[in-house]
Parts: structure tokens; C-alpha cells; sequence
């Protein structure tokens, strides 16, 4: 019998705010639902900006996305 992992995902809307939090029990859902997620929300932002965005400054928000990110193993 092998051994099964359990994660907890905590993702923060922004700095300094309580995080989403989810848990799953099989790792590539997690990275399926956090990636999506990610870009979801990346793409809110183009979508909603009053400016252009460069590929450059959205590269910069991915970045940005990843670092309110947090998983812990169960």
C-alpha cells in the first residue's frame, strides 16, 4: 500500500490578506486548479487595466501571482 499525500493550498488575493485555502489529495489537481487560477487572475487584470499591457509587465504579474502562493504536505 503506498502512502498518499494530502496538501493544503493557501492562496492570498493580495499582501497582508487572509488566503483562499483548499485542500487536495491528489498533486496534480493542485497544480491543475493553482495554475488556472493564477491565470485567471492574471487575466482579470489585462482585461480590467486602463493601460496596455506589455508581454513583459505580464510576465511581471505572473511572478507577482506565484509569490501569494503557498502549499504545505499534510
Amino acid at each position: 500500500m503506498g502512502l498518499t499525500m494530502k496538501y493544503k493550498l493557501f492562496h492570498y488575493p493580495c499582501y497582508n490578506s487572509s488566503p483562499d485555502i483548499k485542500y487536495f489529495d491528489i498533486w496534480d489537481e493542485l497544480q491543475d486548479y493553482i495554475t488556472e487560477e493564477v491565470e485567471r487572475r492574471i487575466q482579470f487584470q489585462v482585461e480590467h487595466s486602463p493601460f496596455s499591457i506589455s508581454e513583459k509587465e505580464r510576465e511581471e504579474m505572473e511572478e507577482e501571482e506565484w509569490t501569494l502562493v503557498k502549499i504545505e504536505e499534510l
